[in-house]
């Protein structure tokens, strides 16, 4: 592992996420923006003064190389994305091209035990888990788990129901991990145990099914031995919830409660184990994971993280609720993506010709069209071709470079750029003089 437990990257995630290590991971659960185009903004005098962040997505978030990065290694899933901006509008588009390029690096760092658990809300949970079942597989698929993020508040709504959970799609390799959780027995439930045994341990007797009657009478059921009611998909409960008076709450804006984490936490990864949050935000990840013994790795692109991390850990520690006492100098801050150790394609890239590395690029700028007919295609039948030929001293940069499909590249040659269209416009007159020849 190239990344140390307890390190805060102030960055951007993608060349974070990009840098670390191939299967290193125990545990990712990130609670991204959820395409709500909304600008949210912490409160002046909170201990997350100064935090904010735009849930609003436009051309100057992405790259033009990531629909290429997409379109080669995924290319049914770039046609889904794409297809979404018919559906919704163009920042759905834009918003799961963002977040595919960052999917794809947290599906490579995770263990072959390991889980994601990814946090958004009905405006595109449904397009999300169509990226995470193009990822992880249809069998990667665990769980579409419900929080009541709102109980007993009330529903202003008049023209639908009102809206109260948040879903949390929860993924996991081959051979994931997994501890499940309980929900504790009610008081009700607790009063049926009203035997005590000559050790005082309290049970009560079997009701029915199999095993109720056995040698020597009635089967006995002990309270000590009962977990509680296992957990289920539907997560509502007062203790999951961050009340307004919460002594928990630091004013950022998307704040989530600690026993949500913890609860994930613990399903989901042992003592010992890595967790990252690669939105980390207000480091209720990091706190929560710090109180359990596991290790942790956070990113925000907001200064302020480091901030409110530090106030969040200190005050945990302080009132003991950490595993053990650390101070802030325990945390790494940096702002410098980590170096992989691990093999990586980084070799066989440098060996390709430089120019060749703008495919991706180009396929984005382009928008998957040839730039002679104009044809959609997939990224494997376009090749890059120089407008202005190399024997007439065209160079490598981008801008002297263009995707074709194979017919207009073979019409091409190394002429220039003008007589491939110069050809196509010939095509085209003589295709519509043939038709109208058999009109008449």
């Amino acid at each position: 592992m190239n990344v140390s437990n307890r390190t805060l990257f102030i960055s951007d995630n993608l060349p974070i996420l990009r840098g670390i290590d191939s299967e290193t991971i125990d545990l990712i659960y990130l609670d991204p923006p959820f395409n709500t185009k909304r600008q949210y903004k912490a409160p002046i005098g909170s201990p997350a003064e100064g935090a904010s962040f735009k849930d609003i997505w436009t051309d100057s978030d992405i790259k033009h190389q990531w629909h290429g990065e997409i379109a080669e290694t995924h290319a049914e899933l770039y046609q889904v994305i794409q297809a979404s901006e018919a559906i919704y509008d163009k920042s759905m588009r834009i918003y799961l091209t963002a977040m595919a390029v960052r999917l794809f690096e947290m599906q490579r760092i995770l263990k072959p035990t390991g889980s994601i658990y990814l946090h958004c809300d009905p405006t595109a949970s449904h397009y999300l888990k169509l990226v995470m079942d193009s990822l992880f597989g249809k069998n990667g698929f665990r769980n579409e788990i419900a929080w009541n993020k709102y109980i007993g508040r009330k529903n202003n709504a008049r023209k639908k129901f009102g809206t109260q959970q948040d879903i949390l799609l929860y993924y996991a390799k081959k051979s994931a991990l997994f501890n499940p959780q309980y929900e504790p027995l009610s008081e009700s439930a607790v009063k049926e145990y009203r035997h005590k045994d000559e050790n005082g341990r309290r049970y009560r007797y079997a009701r029915r099914g199999k095993g109720y009657e056995s040698i020597g009478g009635k089967r006995k059921i002990y309270l000590d031995e009962n977990l509680g009611i296992a957990i289920g998909t539907l997560w509502v409960s007062k203790d999951l919830q961050l009340g307004q008076s919460s002594g928990e709450r630091t004013g950022y804006p998307t704040q989530k409660p600690l026993a949500l984490l913890e609860r994930i936490i613990k399903a989901s990864s042992n003592e010992g184990d890595i967790v990252l949050d690669p939105f980390c935000g207000c480091a209720t990840a990091c706190v929560a994971a710090e109180r359990l013994n596991r290790q942790w790795v956070g990113i925000d692109i907001s200064p302020s993280a480091e901030t409110i991390t530090k106030i969040r850990l200190e005050e945990a520690s302080e009132q003991g609720q950490l595993f053990s006492p650390i101070q802030m100098s325990d945390v790494t801050v940096t702002k410098q993506a980590p170096i992989r150790t691990d093999a990586s394609d980084t070799a066989k890239q440098r060996t390709l010709s430089s120019y060749r590395t703008h495919k991706n690029e180009l396929y984005g700028r382009q928008e998957g069209h040839c730039n002679g007919c104009g044809l959609h295609f997939r990224i494997r039948n376009l090749t890059i071709d120089h407008i202005k030929p190399q024997i007439k001293e065209g160079t490598d940069h981008i801008g002297n470079l263009q995707l074709l499909c194979g017919s207009c590249n073979s019409i091409k040659g190394d002429r220039p750029q003008e007589y491939l269209y110069q050809r196509l416009e010939e095509q085209e007159r003589a295709l519509k003089e043939k038709l109208r020849g058999y009109e008449t």
